[in-house]
C-alpha cells in the first residue's frame, strides 16, 4: 500500500489561510493587553480582566501556535518556489516575535516606578494646585500625599511612611 504525501492531504490554500489565522491569533493574545492597558488611558474592570487573562494565557497560546505553524510551514514549504518560502519566513517573523514578547512583562516597561523621588513640604509644593487630586497615606503620625497628575505616568512610587516601606499605586 502506497503512503500518501502529507502535503497532498492538506489543501495548500487552506494551509496558507490557517497559517495566517494562527499568526493573527498569536499576535492578538499579545497585542490586545498592550492596547487595553496603556498609560494615560482610562481602563475598565472588564478590560483589565481580559488583559490579564490574555497575558496569563499568551505564553501557552503562542507556543502552541508556533508548533502548529512550524508543521504547516513544513507541509506548505515542500516543493514551493523560492518566493513562497520567503513569504513563509516573513509570515513566521511576527509569530516568533509574539512568542518572545508573550514571555516578557510589558506592564513593567509601561509603568516604571519613580526611582529617585524628591519630596517637598506641602507649603513648598508650588506644583500642586488647590483642586489637584492626591493619594494620601498616613502611618504612625506621618502623612504624605502624591499628586495624581504626577503619578499618572509612573503609576507607582516607592516610599517609607512612618517607618514602613510602601508602594503607592494609581
Amino acid at each position: 500500500m502506497k503512503k500518501e504525501n502529507p502535503a497532498a492531504l492538506i489543501n495548500r490554500r487552506s494551509a496558507w489561510l490557517l497559517l495566517v489565522v494562527i499568526v493573527l491569533i498569536a499576535l492578538a493574545t499579545v497585542l490586545v493587553p498592550v492596547w487595553i492597558v496603556q498609560p494615560f488611558k482610562p481602563q475598565t474592570t472588564r478590560g483589565l480582566e481580559i488583559s490579564f487573562a490574555l497575558r496569563r494565557w499568551s505564553p501557552l497560546v503562542t507556543l502552541i501556535a508556533l508548533a502548529v505553524a512550524l508543521l504547516l510551514v513544513g507541509l506548505v514549504g515542500r516543493g514551493s518556489r523560492w518566493w513562497s518560502k520567503g513569504l513563509l519566513v516573513l509570515i513566521m517573523l511576527p509569530l516568533l516575535a509574539s512568542t518572545w514578547f508573550a514571555r516578557q512583562n510589558h506592564f513593567e516597561w509601561m509603568f516604571n516606578p519613580l526611582a529617585n523621588t524628591a519630596y517637598a513640604k506641602s507649603n513648598e509644593a508650588a506644583f500642586v494646585g488647590e483642586n489637584d487630586m492626591v493619594l494620601a497615606v498616613e502611618i504612625k503620625d506621618e502623612a504624605v500625599a502624591y499628586p495624581v497628575r504626577l503619578m499618572a505616568y509612573h503609576h507607582l512610587v516607592q516610599d517609607t511612611v512612618g517607618g514602613t516601606p510602601i508602594v503607592a499605586t494609581y
